[in-house]
């Protein structure tokens, strides 16, 4: 029987990603092998309860939604995800998965949205990149670069070149919140008219740094 340890589960507005402002269920999974400078979830790292697959899918039926998001820390460091990703698919949600990108996304259902961070050097965990992951994606899932200054964005705009990342699937840029400018990140992808889309976290804006939205 397929257990999972969660930090927390809690019913929100997507900030970001595809379906970015549709009330999304989050199911946050404890635990993660990386430590980006700007990790906003440090809390998930440690501690956490162990559920019952079952009942994890019993209480995302409560608040009947559209779409769930599998998120971390990172969910793949539990075996268990893999099911439970499968489990949600099967129930009719829309699933979105949250990855660092350092780990095998191979046996992710097809169905599920895999949402790939790659690391950039600001983050501080470049060298944790599985680059094997790239060739796997496909037009259903995203590629996301969580960017702390202007060395971030050069060096992901060399690896959208390098692996052709736009012809796959969407890419996402991302400023590091309170960190990089809104307008300069802005103003460098019309520069360099790069087919990529800019996101923001909407739940910041609306509720603020606040664990559990």
């Amino acid at each position: 029987m397929t257990r999972l340890r969660l930090t927390e589960m809690f019913f929100s507005l997507q900030g970001e990603a595809r379906t970015v402002g549709w009330p999304t269920v989050f199911i946050r999974l404890t635990g993660c092998p990386l430590r980006c400078g700007y990790c906003d979830s440090e809390y998930a790292f440690y501690g956490g309860e162990y559920h019952e697959l079952e009942a994890i899918l019993a209480k995302v039926a409560e608040w009947s939604p559209r779409y769930v998001c599998v998120t971390g820390g990172e969910p793949l460091a539990q075996k268990g995800c893999i099911d439970l990703l499968k489990a949600l698919c099967d129930a009719g949600y829309g699933v979105s998965l949250e990855t660092s990108g350092a780990l095998d996304i191979s046996e992710v259902d097809t169905r599920v949205s895999r949402v790939v961070d790659i690391k950039t050097p600001g983050s501080g965990e470049v060298d944790k990149n599985r680059w094997a992951n790239l060739p796997l994606l496909t037009a259903n899932d995203q590629i996301k670069f969580v960017l702390c200054d202007r060395k971030d964005y050069d060096w992901a705009r060399m690896k959208l070149d390098e692996h052709r990342l736009t012809q796959t699937c969407d890419v996402l840029f991302s400023p590091v919140f309170g960190r990089l400018s809104y307008r300069d990140l802005a103003e460098w992808i019309l520069a360099d008219r790069l087919p990529v889309r800019m996101q923001v976290q909407l739940h910041k804006h609306i509720w603020g740094d606040v664990p559990g939205h």
